[in-house]
């Protein structure tokens, strides 16, 4: 079989590889779909990009073969499986910090999710991390489950109510399901920032109350004017860009919430007026990842319509083009979602 591996920056390697040994408890999964995402991108472009590091989080697809313990799965089963799983009764777990986990990190995909095939750890079969797709469900739309979840995750993070306004600064992929999140929870004023004229555009195609380009210098007196002079409920600061994080201090209204949910660079500082935050009473929070607890909420809200992600996937690669994949995800040049399949 082949797998997909970062052998050097900017580089990505499809080589053949050898079957991984099923265990027992495990089971082996043909990959069907598997999205890309920031963290991918940062792996093959970014400063974390190091040899062998392993790339796709999003997969699903088909099980082959299951280990002689298991008994609730069989070949041939439409699955998404989630590359991590904690073990929900350590501190973390128990104060709601799954993603924390010790065991969350130590329960991998094997060798990794972009892959022809891959091993699915005992663990994870056993511990909630497999999840059988409906038969309405497409691949590519279940390969949305895992950045859906992270989504969940970070919207559990913040108090709001119905009637509330929102600003979400970068609407990429994982930004525009926080769009439809908040459409959803009936959200009144949905606000969108970019600096990408394409994923402006796009984002207009979901009836939001305002696309505002991050360069215009007029933004902050556009939130205000729309808001009653108060700013925004919540801020969703879904880019890696600091200067978003700035301006959602600005907009976001005294007793406001702003979500960090954009991985920031290794290393990344900003200088902060503490004393605007302080007086202000903002409710700063951030938010990692997804446990499976958070996948399976993400299933439901694709299988029931109530968030459509498949209005966002714009191209599909197959798998032995994983480079120019990752290429057309990393330039965003007309590009929402990008989905590599089998």
């Amino acid at each position: 079989m082949k797998t997909a591996y970062v052998r050097e920056t900017s580089k990505i390697s499809v080589e053949d590889t050898e079957k991984p040994t099923l265990g027992p408890g495990a089971i082996l999964v043909q990959m069907h779909a598997c999205g890309i995402c920031g963290s991918d991108l940062e792996k093959v472009f970014g400063s974390y990009g190091q040899p062998s590091m392993k790339l796709g989080h999003e997969p699903a697809g088909i099980v082959l073969e299951v280990g002689s313990n298991v008994t609730d799965l069989k070949n041939g089963d439409r699955v998404f499986t989630h590359h991590h799983v904690p073990c929900y009764s350590c501190h973390y777990c128990k104060h709601g910090n799954e993603t924390m986990c010790k065991k969350y990190y130590e329960t991998n995909l094997s060798p990794c999710g972009l892959s022809e095939e891959y091993v699915v750890p005992e663990w994870n079969v056993s511990h909630g991390g497999v999840l059988k797709l409906p038969d309405s469900m497409t691949f590519e739309e279940a390969a949305m489950i895992e950045p859906l979840a992270c989504c969940v995750r970070a919207w559990e993070k913040y108090d709001y109510q119905e009637g509330d306004s929102v600003a979400i600064f970068g609407v990429g992929p994982t930004g525009m399901m926080h769009v439809m999140t908040a459409q959803a929870k009936k959200f009144s004023k949905i606000f969108c920032f970019d600096v990408n004229d394409f994923r402006l555009d796009f984002a207009k195609k979901f009836n939001v109350s305002d696309t505002i380009n991050s360069t215009d210098e007029k933004k902050i007196e556009k939130i205000f004017s729309q808001t009653e002079q108060r700013g925004v409920d919540v801020a969703i600061v879904a880019t890696s860009s600091l200067t978003a994080l700035e301006d959602a201090i600005e907009i976001t209204r005294k007793g406001g919430a702003i979500m960090m949910f954009g991985v920031p660079s290794k290393g990344a500082k900003i200088g902060l007026d503490m004393s605007k935050i302080y007086s202000k009473e903002i409710t700063l929070v951030t938010s990692y990842a997804a446990s499976d607890n958070d996948t399976k909420e993400a299933l439901r809200l694709i299988d029931s319509s109530e968030i459509d992600v498949k209005k966002l996937v714009t191209h599909t690669y197959p798998f032995l083009d994983s480079q120019k994949a990752f290429d057309h995800a990393r330039s965003g040049e007309n590009a929402m979602k990008i989905i590599i399949t089998k």
